[in-house]
């Protein structure tokens, strides 16, 4: 099986926001190809190819440290910023727990060495914190996160040197 990571064509998109739809089907942070479109705008944002088919993306975006995207609707914005917010990270169910996550954030952490960013923040969803502070991310509590997120919902944030970069 050959992997490729690479930036979003326009060709991608259905099936971008069709692995969302499925990895958030049941709950309320589902956006839609829209508002995952506003958020790639970017160029800090890449899909997983599998032997020519999309099994994952990670979409991310500058953005002002200790704050996040609502999910009620599009990015508008064009932040300028040191801090690269990873928004979103879905591989295919199916495919799940082989590294396929961790190989899209080591090549998105790779991107923001590269590209200047200073930090890296997220927002930890549907109890993952424990996985992102393995990683290198330190729990902000007092941050607010949109109630959109879900409960339990914790703003996360790294210096890009510290993000663990495994072999």
């Amino acid at each position: 099986m050959r992997d490729l990571v690479r930036g979003i064509t326009e060709a991608d998109w259905p099936r971008v926001a069709a692995l969302e739809a499925a990895a958030y089907a049941d709950t309320a942070l589902t956006e839609g190809e829209s508002a995952l479109r506003s958020r790639a705008a970017a160029g800090t944002s890449f899909v997983l190819d599998l032997d020519g088919r999309i099994a994952g993306y990670v979409l991310a975006l500058p953005y002002p440290r200790f704050r996040c995207p609502e999910l009620t609707g599009p990015e508008s914005a064009r932040h300028r910023s040191t801090n690269l917010h990873l928004h979103d990270l879905v591989v295919t169910a199916p495919l799940r727990r082989r590294g396929l996550g961790t190989r899209l954030v080591r090549h998105l952490t790779d991107v923001a060495r590269t590209r200047g960013f200073r930090t890296m923040s997220l927002i930890a969803v549907a109890g993952k914190e424990p996985f992102w502070r393995v990683n290198g991310y330190r729990a902000h509590h007092e941050a607010r996160v949109p109630a959109g997120y879900g409960s339990g919902a914790v703003y996360m944030s790294a210096q890009v040197t510290a993000v663990r970069k495994a072999g």
